[in-house]
C-alpha cells in the first residue's frame, strides 16, 4: 500500500486490524501520542485529508492513497504553523503531551468556529491547563515576555522545549526507536482477595513471539514499597514484583515478554490461573473490625488491616467543648479519584554497549527508582542508570514505581531490550489512585465565633498497599488543622488497608481531603452562630505572630517566610462581591449561591528532601546547568533556568539545562510535594551565586583588581571602563588552568507556608441538579512569582482539577472490587466546556525562606476549590452536601430528601443547633 505522511511517500503494509496511530509511529512520526487508544482525549489527532481524525480509531488500511498529516508537517518551509505560534506565545501546555492533538484539532477549525470552542474542542481533553491558556491561543492572545538580561525572574518567559513540543520533537518515554525490543505485558487479577495455587503457562508459551512468560516464583523474594520517598521507612515493605497472594483486582499476577504487544496479549489470555478466592473487605470502617479478613502478614507495624493510625491532642477538647456556646458535628466522605496524567505510566529497559543497564522511564523519582531496582534485583548501583526525557504529567501519580521493575525483571532474564507500556484501563485498575478519606470534624466556638475546640477523626482507606499511606495521613492531620487558631484541637486518624486499587500521592496529598471537611464544617459552624463565611475565618484564621501547631506538641521546622492569607481573603471577597462573571440563568428553578474556602500548605513534607545542581560556564559564553528534578508539566526547567539568569544577570536563553537523569545529573530525591521550587530551585540558586562568584573572583585575578568592583552583564563581565567578554575570560581562564564550575546541595529545613482562598458563584437547577459555575476566583500567596504566566498555569490547572473533583470525577466498583468506569469517557475528567475562566490574583509577598523570596505554587491550589463549591451549593439550595462529588443525580436527591437530621444541645439557656451526620 502506498501513504502520503506529511508530504512524503511510503510503501508499507499495516499490520492486519492496526490502527493508524501506531502504523504512523512505526514510520517514526512520534508526535501522534497515545492518552487512551479509544478516541476519548484526542492526543492522536492528525489530519486525513485536510480534517481532523483520532488516528486511534482509525484502521490504518483506510489512509491508504490519502494525504496524512501529522503535527510534524503542520510548518511549512521551515516556519512554524500561526497556531503553533499561538501556542508557543501564550504558553498553551505545561506537559505539553495533548498538545500535538490540541493543535490539529484547532488548526483546522475556521474562525466561525472559534467561536464555539466548547463544542469543537470537545474531543480533546487537556489534564495540566484547565484551558484557558488554550483558550487565549486560540484567540490570539500574547502573554509570554522578552527575555531581558538580568530581569529573567518575575518575567513570562516561555518553556525552553515549546518549540520542541509544538511541533511533535519533544521526545516523551516512549518516543524512540529501539532495535529488537520486546513488549510486556500483564495478566491481572479478577479477584479482590485471593491466593494462587497454580499457573499453567504451557499454552501460552507456545503463541508464536512469546518469548517467555514471568510468575511469582522468578521474582526476588524482597519486599519493597512502590512509593518513592527519601525516608523508605515511612512506607510498608508490603510489595513483591509479583506475588502469591493478589488483594486487588487488577493486580499484577503474570508477566509476558514477546515479539509483539499482540502476542504479549494474546498469551496473557491464555494462561490458566487457579485462585482459592478469599473473604474481601472493601470498606476501611469494616476492615477494622475484629473479624474481618487480614490482608498482610508481612510489613510494615500493622494491627490487624490498620497499617497506620496516628493520635495528636494539644490543650483539651473536653474543656474546648464544655465552654462552646454551639459545637457543629458532621461526618464528610470524598471520593477516589484517579490523576488522569495523558501519558501513561511506562518503562523502556536495556543493556548498553557500557554493558549497564539503563532505563527510560516516565517518573517523577528516578533517582529513588535506581535505588529501589538495586535493592530488589541485588543490583550494583553504578551499573544502573535510570532517566527521563520528557514526562507527559505526573501529580502525584508518579512518585510510584510501578512499570520499572517488570522491565528490568525481563532484561535481566532474557538480554533484550524490554518496553512497557500502560493501556489508559490499566492507569485505573493497576496504578495508585487518591486515598478516599471519611472524616468526622465536630468544632465548637463562642457566640463572637471564637473556636473553642476542633476535633476530627480520619478513616483514610489505602487499598490493597500502604504506600503513602502514613504520610497522606499525616497531611491530612496537618496544615488544614494548623489553619486556624485554637487552643484546643484533637485528632484521630486511621490508614487501613481493603481490597481496593491501592491509594497513593496525589496534589494536594492528603491535605485535600481534610480541608473539605473542615472548611465546610466552618461554614456550618458560621451559619449557626449567623457568621457571615468571610467574617469567621477572618475571626479564627492563623495570623502571622502565630505558632504553626496542628495535633502534635513537637518543636517543627515550619515557619512563615511571609504572610499573605489576609490579603488572599480580601481578594476574593472583592472580587465575588463585584458582580463580574456570567448572570445566573433565566428562571425560577434557578437558585444562585456563593462560597469560600481557604487552605494553608507546609511548602514541603516534613521527612528528608535534598536536591543538587552544577553549573559550568561553556567555551562559547552560555552555561549548562544540571539539575536532578524531573520536568513533567510542573514548569522546573523554565523557572530554574529564570532563577540561575537573575543570579548571572543573563538571559534565560544563555542557559542549557539537563534534569532527572542518574548518570548526568546531581541526586534529587523527586518532584513531587511541592519541591521542584523551594528544595531543587534554592539548590540551583545557590549554584547560580556561587558560580557568579566564582567568575568574579576570577575577573578580579585574571586583571589584577579587587573582584567587588566586577559584575555580570549578560554575556560580559564589567568593571568600571573595563569590559570581557565571557568567551575571552573563559579562554584565559582554561590557559591558566582555572575551572567554572560550581556544585550546590540544598534541603528542605526550615519550611515555609503558602496559603489559598477560593471563591464560587454558582447557580443550581432545582429540579435537575445540575449545577453552573458563574464566577471562579482565586487568590494565592506563593511569595514573589518567578513566571507570573507558568503561575498562573499552575493555578488554572489545580482549579480545574478541583471542580473536577467536585462535580464529576469518581472511580466506581462493584460489589466484587472491579472498577467499573475504567476509561474516561466514563470517568469524566472535566473538557473545555465544563470549566470556567478563572479570575486570578496572588497576594503581595516576599519570602524570607524561599529562595528569591519564592513559595510552592503547583499543588495547594486544588484544596480550597471542592469546598468553596459545596459551600456555595449550601448558600443556593440550604441543603448540606457532604459527600463528593457533587453530580446531578446527588444534588437532586438531596434537593428531595432535604436536610439531614438534626439535633439540639442545651448550652447555657439557649438551645444551639448542633449539625450530625
Amino acid at each position: 500500500m502506498r501513504y502520503t505522511i506529511n508530504g512524503k511517500l511510503f510503501d508499507a503494509e499495516p499490520r492486519p486490524g492496526q490502527c493508524l496511530r501506531t502504523f504512523v509511529r512505526s514510520l517514526g512520526w512520534f508526535g501522534v501520542k497515545k492518552g487512551c487508544d479509544a478516541g476519548d482525549c484526542g492526543a492522536c489527532t492528525v489530519w486525513l485529508d485536510g480534517k481532523p481524525v483520532h488516528s486511534c480509531l482509525v484502521p490504518a488500511f483506510r489512509a491508504a492513497n490519502r494525504e496524512v498529516t501529522t503535527i510534524e508537517g503542520l510548518s511549512a518551509n521551515g516556519d512554524l504553523h500561526p497556531l503553533q505560534q499561538a501556542f508557543l506565545d501564550a504558553q498553551a501546555f505545561q506537559c505539553g503531551f495533548c498538545s500535538a492533538g490540541m493543535i490539529m484539532t484547532s488548526a483546522s477549525l475556521s474562525e466561525e468556529q472559534k467561536q464555539d470552542l466548547p463544542f469543537h474542542l470537545k474531543g480533546n481533553l487537556c489534564r495540566c491547563t484547565g484551558y484557558r491558556s488554550i483558550d487565549d491561543a486560540l484567540h490570539g492572545r500574547k502573554t509570554t515576555e522578552e527575555d531581558i538580561a538580568g530581569k529573567a525572574c518575575g518575567a513570562g518567559l516561555g518553556n525552553p522545549f515549546g518549540p520542541a513540543i509544538v511541533t511533535g520533537k519533544a521526545r516523551y518515554t516512549m518516543d524512540v526507536a529501539v532495535d529488537n525490543l520486546l513488549h510486556l505485558k500483564v495478566l491481572r487479577s479478577p479477584h479482590a482477595h485471593a491466593r494462587i495455587r497454580s499457573i499453567d503457562t504451557k499454552t501460552a508459551q507456545a503463541i508464536p513471539g512469546v518469548v517467555q512468560i514471568f510468575t511469582w516464583e522468578d521474582v526476588p523474594r524482597r519486599l519493597f514499597s512502590t512509593a518513592l520517598h527519601e525516608d523508605h521507612l515511612v512506607d510498608p515493605d508490603d510489595t513483591y514484583v509479583l506475588d502469591n497472594v493478589v488483594r486487588f483486582v487488577g493486580q499484577r499476577v503474570v508477566a509476558v515478554a514477546a515479539e509483539t504487544e499482540a502476542a504479549a496479549e494474546a498469551a496473557c489470555r491464555e494462561v490458566r490461573v487457579d485462585y482459592e478466592v478469599l473473604p474481601a473487605v472493601f470498606d476501611p470502617e469494616q476492615a477494622m473490625e475484629p473479624n474481618a479478613p487480614i490482608l498482610h502478614h508481612k510489613g510494615g507495624q500493622a494491627k490487624g488491616n490498620i497499617y497506620s493510625e496516628i493520635h495528636g491532642e494539644v490543650g483539651s477538647v473536653k474543656d474546648g467543648f464544655a465552654a462552646a456556646d454551639a459545637v457543629h458535628e458532621m461526618t464528610y466522605s470524598t471520593s477516589r479519584v484517579q490523576h488522569v496524567h495523558l501519558e501513561t505510566h511506562g518503562s523502556i529497559a536495556w543493556k548498553g554497549d557500557d554493558g549497564r543497564i539503563h532505563v527510560r522511564t516516565s517518573s517523577q523519582g528516578p533517582f529513588i527508582v535506581h535505588q529501589k531496582l538495586c535493592h530488589i534485583f541485588g543490583l550494583n548501583q553504578f551499573n544502573l542508570h535510570v532517566f527521563t526525557e520528557r514526562v507527559g504529567g505526573g501529580f502525584g501519580g508518579k512518585q510510584e514505581m510501578v512499570s520499572e521493575d517488570l522491565c528490568v525483571l525481563a532484561l535481566l532474564k532474557i538480554g533484550r531490550p524490554v518496553k512497557w507500556e500502560f493501556t489508559r484501563e490499566e492507569q485505573f485498575i493497576g496504578a495508585t489512585t487518591r486515598h478516599q478519606m471519611t472524616t468526622q470534624v465536630k468544632l465548637g466556638a463562642k457566640t463572637d465565633g471564637t473556636l473553642t475546640a476542633i476535633q476530627v477523626r480520619v478513616v483514610s482507606n489505602t487499598g490493597g498497599y500502604g504506600g503513602h499511606g502514613s504520610e497522606t495521613l499525616a497531611a491530612a492531620l496537618g496544615s488544614p488543622l494548623a489553619a486556624y487558631r485554637c487552643t484546643n484541637k484533637k485528632a484521630d486518624g486511621f490508614a487501613v488497608y481493603t481490597n481496593v486499587v491501592p491509594g497513593g500521592g496525589f496534589r494536594g496529598y492528603g491535605a485535600s481531603q481534610t480541608t473539605f471537611a473542615i472548611e465546610c464544617a466552618i461554614d456550618e459552624l458560621g451559619e449557626l452562630l449567623g457568621m457571615d463565611p468571610f467574617a469567621i475565618r477572618r475571626k479564627n484564621m492563623i495570623q502571622p505572630t502565630d505558632w504553626i501547631e496542628s495535633v502534635w506538641k513537637d518543636p517543627s521546622d515550619v515557619g512563615f517566610g511571609s504572610y499573605g492569607l489576609d490579603q488572599c481573603l480580601d481578594l476574593v471577597e472583592t472580587a465575588l462581591a463585584s458582580g463580574r462573571g456570567e448572570a445566573k440563568p433565566d428562571g425560577d428553578e434557578w437558585a444562585e449561591g456563593t462560597g469560600v474556602a481557604l487552605a494553608m500548605l507546609d511548602c514541603g513534607p516534613p521527612t528528608e528532601h535534598r536536591s543538587g545542581a552544577v553549573m559550568i560556564l561553556l567555551p562559547d559564553g552560555r552555561y549548562h546547568l544540571a539539575v536532578g528534578t524531573t520536568e513533567m508539566g510542573n514548569g522546573c526547567v523554565t523557572s530554574h533556568r529564570q532563577m540561575a539568569a537573575e543570579l548571572l544577570a543573563s538571559r534565560a536563553d544563555n542557559i542549557d539545562i539537563i534534569n532527572a537523569d542518574t548518570d548526568l545529573t546531581p541526586y534529587d530525591t523527586g518532584t513531587f510535594a511541592s519541591t521542584g521550587t523551594v528544595v531543587a530551585g534554592k539548590a540551583v540558586a545557590l549554584t547560580a551565586a556561587a558560580l557568579r562568584d566564582n567568575i568574579l573572583e576570577y575577573a578580579g585575578q585574571h586583571t589584577g583588581t579587587d573582584p567587588a568592583t566586577w559584575r555580570i552583564e549578560d554575556s560580559f563581565v564589567v568593571s568600571g571602563a573595563n569590559r570581557i567578554s565571557l568567551v575571552d575570560l573563559y579562554a584565559a581562564g582554561v590557559r591558566e588552568g582555572h575551572r567554572f564550575e560550581a556544585k550546590r546541595k540544598a534541603y528542605l529545613s526550615p519550611r515555609t507556608t503558602a496559603f489559598n482562598v477560593h471563591g464560587i458563584r454558582l447557580a443550581v437547577h432545582t429540579v435537575t441538579g445540575e449545577i453552573r459555575i458563574l464566577h471562579s476566583v482565586h487568590a494565592a500567596d506563593i511569595g514573589r512569582l518567578i513566571n507570573p504566566v507558568q503561575c498562573r498555569g499552575q493555578l488554572d490547572g489545580a482549579i480545574a482539577m478541583g471542580i473536577g473533583w467536585a462535580l464529576t470525577e469518581n472511580m466506581v466498583h462493584n460489589v466484587q472490587g472491579r472498577i467499573v468506569n475504567p476509561a474516561l469517557r466514563n470517568y469524566r475528567i472535566p473538557a473545555f466546556a465544563d470549566l470556567p475562566r478563572n479570575e486570578l490574583f496572588f497576594a503581595d509577598t516576599y519570602d524570607k525562606i524561599g529562595p528569591l523570596g519564592a513559595k510552592s505554587q503547583g499543588e495547594c491550589a486544588i484544596n480550597p476549590v471542592a469546598p468553596a463549591i459545596a459551600n456555595a451549593i449550601k448558600n443556593a439550595t440550604g441543603v448540606r452536601c457532604t459527600s463528593l462529588p457533587f453530580t446531578a443525580a446527588r444534588i437532586f436527591s438531596q434537593l428531595i430528601n432535604g436536610e439531614p437530621p438534626v439535633k439540639r444541645k442545651q448550652i447555657a439557656q439557649e438551645p444551639v443547633l448542633v449539625g450530625s451526620r
